[in-house]
């Protein structure tokens, strides 16, 4: 197993077993260990984590936990507690895989922004200049639950590249979306990318695109495949299948030595089992026919379904590189992917006057707005999202600050002020600078 404190460093320069005279001499930019107090976080507030891990853990209310802080470039925190099995009680590892789902959106999204930042379309292009099948596009008027019949209206406009990744397309999810969604996209086979193995993601969204939206284009934010569509857009544009354009894209460049759709037979055995809830809420093992339509083992197949919005499993140390990669303004260890423009309009408010709760969204990531600002803890302009799964991140740009946890479990009834209370312990662990004398 990888040792991942310098393990980030290894995978950057390609070499099992670097020094630290190596670590020393590597860029800023680079993910590297540190002490907490160079980088003005407290060792106090870090133990306060630890505290707070333990108790969710201890208790099982997940089964384990794994949590990365890094602050202008400086890893000062990176822990695991709990288990990655329950049963066999096997500790989880810091570097374990797990199956990230939703966080595979900004992934997708910053790989159609690298075909923007090459000329390859415009923002505002309609989506069917490429998928023509979602030309003239209907939405919903009336629906009757009792057979899953509907009547449409023509759209005002077609949608857009950017409404596919702010989420305001009107296109929904299947088993997790609206019940109108729901139905409408089940009688078309449409799946919902979580999990999904069998088929290709061409059949699937030229068959959604025959479908009606939920709204206008651009009238709300509506969660839901739009970010699928833009994982076949990327297909169309780049030749390639979409795991092969992210992994000579993305992955490779950046070392993301574990991130995959379906992981290879040797790395099979570091993906932790999925996790949910009794009747009594008791944390135990899911079922193999699982939930939502997906088996839990499925990272461990074979598949041909690559879902640009929920299909991928990576490890903390992984996606922290992604977003230390976004926060240095789309350069990482010298290899630049976008550019310092792109990056700032994918994280800035593109959805106007619409909201999603209390934030923005941009080209792939929620937006904190002051009034989210107020309820988190968070700087105005962090950036961030999660998966289904019992993962989520954030950056800071204002801080130089990128934080990860991950557990994995779904649902998660016993833990819903798990996220509030870590990002709270978080802010009160960086350091205030000292007055100056008089």
């Amino acid at each position: 197993m990888r040792q991942y404190v310098l393990g980030l460093l290894v995978a950057l320069s390609g070499f099992e077993g670097c020094t630290s005279a190596l670590a020393q001499s590597a860029a800023p930019t680079v993910l590297l260990a540190a002490s907490p107090k160079k980088v003005g976080v407290g060792a106090e507030g870090l133990q306060r984590i630890d505290q707070l891990l333990q108790e969710y853990t201890a208790d099982s209310r997940v089964p384990g936990a794994i949590a990365l802080i890094a602050r202008d470039g400086k890893i000062v925190y990176r822990k695991a507690f709990g288990y990655a099995d329950m049963a066999a009680k096997s500790p989880l590892p810091p570097d374990a895989i797990v199956r990230i789902a939703s966080q595979t959106k900004a992934i997708t999204s910053v790989g159609v922004m690298l075909l923007y930042d090459e000329g390859k379309f415009q923002l505002d292009d309609p989506i069917s200049k490429y998928l023509p099948a979602f030309r003239n596009p209907k939405v919903l008027a009336t629906f009757n639950p009792k057979d899953s019949t509907y009547t449409t209206v023509p759209a005002r406009s077609e949608v857009t590249i950017r409404q596919l990744l702010t989420h305001t397309s009107g296109i929904g999810y299947p088993i997790i979306g609206s019940p109108e969604a729901q139905a409408i996209y089940a009688k078309a086979h449409i799946p919902s990318g979580i999990g999904s193995m069998g088929g290709t993601l061409a059949t699937a969204m030229e068959a959604l695109g025959s479908l009606p939206l939920l709204h206008q284009p651009g009238e709300r934010f509506t969660y839901g495949l739009s970010v699928d569509v833009l994982g076949r857009l990327i297909e169309v544009l780049s030749g390639q299948p979409l795991d092969q354009y992210l992994r000579a894209r993305i992955f490779e460049p950046l070392a993301m030595r574990d991130t995959y759709f379906y992981l290879p037979a040797a790395q099979q055995a570091r993906l932790v089992p999925l996790y949910t809830e009794d009747a009594t809420h008791r944390t135990v093992p899911m079922p193999a026919a699982g939930m939502l339509g997906l088996r839990p083992d499925y990272p461990n197949t074979t598949g041909t379904y690559f879902s640009g919005g929920a299909g991928l499993s990576s490890t903390i140390d992984d996606y922290a590189v992604f977003l230390q990669m976004l926060l240095n303004g789309g350069t990482y260890n010298g290899y630049r992917l976008l550019k310092p423009s792109t990056v700032a309009l994918m994280t800035q408010n593109q959805i106007g006057d619409v909201n999603q709760d209390l934030n923005k969204f941009g080209l792939g990531f929620s937006i904190t707005t002051p009034r989210g600002a107020a309820q988190t803890g968070q700087s105005v302009g962090t950036y961030e999202w999660g998966g289904i799964f019992g993962t989520t991140y954030w950056v800071d740009p204002k801080e130089k600050l990128i934080v990860l946890l991950y557990t994995q479990k779904y649902p998660n009834t016993t833990t819903p002020d798990l996220v509030p209370r870590f990002k709270k312990l978080v802010y009160e662990a960086l350091a205030k600078q000292k007055a100056p004398s008089k």
